[in-house]
């Protein structure tokens, strides 16, 4: 039964999802003439499980961004001064917005809809009757207002955008740059128009260019390291750069990049579009939600017998497998027949989650399970890509041994002491080093050997210290935090016993 019971919570994924990230917009105070840290006063505005990006603001004390409901994505206004969200500005059935701006000279805005026959343009919107008319045929991705009739956009062409410039005046438009970014801003102090350049190879570094819309001239601000689609100019004319749960500052007038800011990864986990107000008081950004966070969510909605917000959690496609990688089921639509199937044959299902490992867009929770007063034990690891959870490895105890633990802790007391002999005596002949989910690194007794052996020569300064073990069969499971001589890694190790030796170890980094 629990092991019926286990396959089918490996099931349950997201049914209702829309191909997009789970995000939620922050708004914080911003003061660059502070000692500390120029940002503070978090306050998550959009609040809403589901798809929440692509802030502007409207003034000083408005924020727009699209916001989904009723699978559908429409724009919404917060008040910053009232501290809540004030309305709903558009509600098309038969489409969906995105990218909302002022419009210069008006009271209306424009933003991108995207209908459900797939027809995509950009409208304007009457902000007090919620009216709409196209303003340009052209398959526009992303746009800035250069003024009140000028548009620096990302037009749609095959795989890629184009950057082109358009006149509402004389219905007329030029492509200035191929492959460009969804990141477009105008300069603080000057006329021009940012864009991020991908380059026409996929060698080719990209690059923050600048765009004089007056004689099309282009001009290279910052060549970026790593690719980032987004960035956003402060009004003294710096530049910041998210990575991440951090924020760089860039000057183009010193060409220096310093920290702006950290951010811890439970509030702030992987940021994308961020916005200004014209003032430079304050910073709204956009992130993913926590690994964490989206995982408890599910283990929440399970309990309640929430189907709906359960499978919320996952992605269309999601995996389900047996560790390390038997596929068990792909797709939504049949982990939604069987949890369906689940709750009618059952009155009464829980998960209490005993110990929880996170590492990367990764996070491991120890279960126990009750299911119509039967008990059971399992371990999950959840793998998270846009806040929503991809992938489900179950880890049930199908060989129970009674020594597991105890090896696990002499081979980890035998490698803090460097002795050699004692950690290898721990391990058997054909042991298997491997990377989640079943990648082999190392095959046999010698190799490792030598590899460890050289390795613990080299560093004198080595200790590893166990921050949460999980035991469940014949596996252990350590999240581990190692002293490499000046540096800390941190890694989970799943070591595997048979016959009193470990006989394979899967790393997660």
């Amino acid at each position: 039964m629990m092991q019926r019971f286990c396959f089918l919570l490996c099931l349950l994924g997201t049914f209702l999802s829309y191909g997009q990230a789970n995000t939620e917009v922050y708004l914080f105070d911003l003061d660059m003439d502070t000692k500390g840290a120029p940002l503070s006063n978090p306050k998550n505005i959009s609040n809403n499980h589901g798809y929440d990006n692509q802030p502007s603001f409207w003034d000083d004390d408005t924020v727009l961004f699209s916001s989904t409901r009723a699978e559908q994505t429409d724009i919404l206004r917060f008040n910053i001064n009232q501290g809540s969200t004030s309305s709903w500005m558009t509600n098309t059935p038969t489409g969906s917005e995105y990218s909302p701006l002022r419009i210069p000279g008006k009271d209306n805005i424009s933003a991108i809809r995207l209908d459900l026959d797939g027809l995509q343009r950009l409208y304007e919107y009457d902000i007090k009757t919620g009216e709409s008319e196209p303003i340009s045929d052209l398959k526009i991705g992303y746009h800035v207002w250069y003024n009140d009739h000028i548009l620096v956009s990302t037009v749609l062409v095959a795989d890629r955008m184009d950057l082109a410039v358009i006149d509402l005046d004389d219905g007329s438009h030029r492509i200035v740059h191929k492959n460009v970014g969804r990141s477009l801003h105008k300069i603080p102090g000057s006329d021009l128009v940012s864009f991020i350049s991908k380059g026409s190879s996929k060698n080719q570094l990209w690059e923050i260019k600048s765009l004089d819309v007056t004689d099309d001239k282009i001009d290279t601000i910052l060549t970026l390291v790593n690719p980032m689609e987004d960035m956003v100019w402060l009004p003294n004319g710096a530049l910041l750069i998210p990575n991440d749960n951090r924020i760089s500052l860039y000057n183009p007038k010193t060409g220096d990049t310093k920290d702006f800011q950290f951010f811890d990864r439970e509030q702030v986990f992987k940021i994308s579009r961020m916005a200004v107000n014209p003032s430079g008081t304050r910073l709204a950004l956009v992130t993913e939600i926590s690994p964490m966070e989206i995982v408890q969510r599910q283990v929440d909605t399970f309990n309640k017998r929430d189907l709906d917000g359960f499978v919320s959690c996952y992605t269309d496609d999601v995996l389900a497998q047996r560790f390390p990688n038997d596929t068990m089921y792909v797709g939504k639509p049949k982990m939604l027949a069987n949890y369906e199937r689940f709750y009618t044959n059952t009155k009464n299902a829980k998960v209490e989650v005993i110990k929880r490992i996170a590492i990367g867009n990764k996070v491991i929770d120890e279960e126990i399970t009750m299911v119509d007063g039967r008990q059971g034990h399992q371990v999950a690891l959840y793998t998270i890509e846009g806040g929503l959870i991809t992938s489900m490895t179950y880890i049930f105890p199908d060989q129970e041994t009674s020594d597991a633990e105890a090896v696990v802790q002499e081979q980890l007391d035998a490698y803090n002491a460097r002795d050699i002999d004692a950690f290898m005596d721990t391990y058997s002949d054909h042991i298997s080093l491997n990377n989640f989910p079943n990648q082999v690194t190392s095959k046999g007794k010698t190799d490792m050997r030598v590899r460890y052996d050289s390795f613990f020569e080299s560093t004198p300064n080595l200790h590893c210290k166990i921050k949460n073990r999980m035991v469940i069969g014949n596996k252990v499971i350590d999240e581990e935090q190692v002293t490499v001589n000046d540096s800390v890694v941190h890694a989970v190790a799943i070591y595997e016993v048979e016959n009193g030796k470990i006989a394979k170890v899967t790393f997660l980094r």
